[in-house]
């Protein structure tokens, strides 16, 4: 007897796809997925969950999972859906009293697992419930469950019926927001708004059965399950999961399709000692099992483009050379930047390693998934921009101050003078709520004065300006025309107010950045007795800069005078050998500035 599962649009488009194709591919061991298996397993994995929790309806319960980037996290996402429940999947490398937290405020009824995280999962249920518990009265322990390991088979596919019945009811994901501010939200994706997400993305971005996509994210933010796992799979990709993120090994990925095989028929080549052989051999075993099918798609945070390029200088010969050609226009059809602002700098330096290949840059976030984005053609991808509303999605800019529209035409005041505003979105892509938390859901949402529903408050500040060279004209589609959005920052760490002027952090970071001497740069809102705020800096110096020597503030002024106005240019200066980032790349703005600059807090201004 066949199996069934609901008609979600998730399943009715894997249905649909060759069954001989490829779904999900391991890298290093290369290990392969039909789309023809995904199906029974998701189905076989959704009769467990059932069984694990004793009872055959578990809609709307949320199902937690600690599963590592592989098949089987996909297998166990789509099941959970599939059970019309919740998916709250946890980020193995927490601590187990976070991972306490999510469950005992999400109120989760499973905990699933993979035999490779059988001793963690055991370690976060023994771990005492947060104190102060997040719940009233704390919610009982979830049942744990162990599933099998997928290995794959080359057997022919089952089939497995879709039912009659669409209703997604009580199906959807909950994330985990970073809690920069207070303790993490839950923030409930229902599975119309994971559709709604994907299909602005297909029509954006224009996912076919031909794109490979090379997976390097973590799989508890929005970015790396909707964006790199659930879109591509609606539209027949192939997803390649390489995990956790190393830059050798991706270089080696992008080349492998186009290294020539080594020649040797009368060809001298110098023979290597015995330590150098040995190491050859370990790295050519680690590698022998690659893919050759090119990888088309590559969709990571800006940090990942900056390591990849600091490390391509260290590449042997015929790595490099291979490597600059898959990343060229005529093989990867697109390279994506986000979840952090990407300097400007790091956007060049990309285009000239890759022959020619602009990133894309889009702006997000955990409620409301992709939200803007610049467009697939290069006349659209405008430095410091994140582009138009995608498909699907309603934006407008509201003064955070008077609450006044920012209407399009009107993004200049009397005097001048751009006019900032705070991004409000609205469409079927917007969460539905805080999970237990109705007064946070509330705060953030502003009805409409048209009737047409309400407008969920980002906190991210933006200004919004026609661009010229063809930009905004409709060549990336209908969606991508008029004035572009450009981000300032966070309303609470990126817009600083000093002396009565606002200034964005993002524009002075991306300066920073654009200096020879500076690799890593972070702006932050220094309390000051005097102006209010002070603009303070952050930074790593590039290899090779002497620390002895340092980089003294008046250096930084000197540097900085000529690019931006002398109320932008920071105030106070630190140089650090790291700045703290989060899985995303981002930088805790509330943290840093509190352990770098405590000293600063008061009126001792340069």
């Amino acid at each position: 007897m066949a199996s069934t599962l609901p008609r979600l649009p998730l399943f009715d488009a894997i249905s649909k796809h060759d069954p001989e194709s490829t779904a999900v591919v391991h890298c290093l061991s290369g290990r392969s997925f039909r789309y023809g298996e995904l199906l029974p397993d998701v189905a076989r994995a959704r009769d467990r969950i059932h069984q694990a929790a004793g009872r055959s309806d578990v809609r709307g319960e949320r199902i937690a999972f600690l599963v590592e980037n592989s098949y089987d996290y996909v297998v166990t996402l789509l099941a959970v859906l599939a059970a019309r429940a919740i998916a709250l999947p946890l980020s193995p490398p927490f601590p187990p009293a976070e991972l306490q937290y999510i469950l005992s405020h999400s109120e989760a009824l499973l905990l699933l697992h993979s035999p490779r995280y059988a001793t963690k999962a055991q370690e976060v249920l023994s771990t005492p419930f947060p104190d102060p518990s997040p719940n009233p009265a704390p919610h009982p322990h979830p049942k744990l469950f162990e599933l099998p390991k997928h290995l794959g088979s080359t057997s022919s596919p089952e089939a497995v019926a879709l039912s009659d019945d669409v209703d997604s009811e009580g199906a959807g994901m909950m994330l985990y927001t970073s809690g920069t501010t207070n303790r993490p939200k839950g923030v409930l994706l229902p599975e119309t708004a994971l559709t709604a997400q994907c299909q602005s993305l297909i029509s954006a971005w224009k996912y076919t059965p031909n794109d490979r996509l090379l997976h390097v994210l973590p799989l508890h933010h929005i970015h790396g399950t909707v964006n790199a796992v659930l879109t591509p799979l609606i539209a027949g990709s192939a997803i390649e999961f390489l995990f956790p993120f190393n830059a050798d090994t991706v270089w080696r990925r992008f080349a492998t399709p186009f290294l020539s095989k080594p020649q040797t028929n009368g060809v001298h080549t110098p023979p290597l000692t015995n330590g150098d052989a040995a190491a050859h051999a370990a790295a050519e075993d680690k590698y022998k099992n690659m893919s050759t099918a090119p990888i088309t798609f590559f969709t990571v945070v800006p940090t990942v483009y900056t390591r990849l390029l600091s490390t391509h200088p260290g590449l042997p010969e015929p790595v490099a050379t291979a490597a600059r050609q898959a990343i060229s226009p005529a093989h990867m059809r697109v390279s994506i930047s986000g979840s952090a602002a990407l300097p400007t700098p790091v956007k060049r330096a990309w285009k000239d390693l890759s022959h020619g290949n602009v990133l894309l840059e889009r702006y997000g976030m955990t409620e409301v998934g992709m939200a803007l984005s610049c467009g697939l053609s290069y006349v659209d991808r405008v430095d410091g921009s994140v582009g138009w509303p995608l498909p699907g999605v309603e934006a407008r800019l509201v003064d955070p101050e008077t609450n006044v529209l920012i209407a399009e035409g009107e993004e200049v005041d009397g005097e001048g003078r751009e006019r900032q505003g705070e991004i409000q979105l609205r469409g079927p892509s917007v969460f539905r709520e805080y999970w237990r938390n109705p007064a946070a859901t509330a705060k953030e949402f502003v009805e409409g004065e048209d009737g047409a529903g309400k407008w969920f408050r980002t906190g991210d500040i933006a200004v919004r300006r026609p661009v010229g060279g063809g930009a905004g004209a409709g060549a990336s589609g209908g969606w991508a025309r008029g004035p572009m959005y450009f981000i300032l920052g966070r309303q609470s760490a990126d817009i600083i107010k000093s002396g009565g002027e606002k200034v964005s952090a993002l524009e002075i970071e991306r300066e920073l950045l654009s200096l020879p001497n500076v690799a890593e740069a972070a702006v932050l809102a220094v309390p000051s007795g005097r102006w209010g705020q002070k603009v303070g800096a952050v930074v790593v110096l590039a290899e090779g800069e002497h620390r002895a020597r340092g980089w003294k503030p008046m250096d930084m002024r000197r540097a900085l005078r000529d690019r931006l106005a002398n109320y932008k240019i920071p105030q106070v200066l630190r140089v650090v050998d790291e700045i703290p980032r989060n899985a995303m790349g981002k930088v805790n703005k509330k943290t840093l500035v509190a352990a770098v600059f405590r000293d600063d807090f008061s009126g001792d201004e340069m």
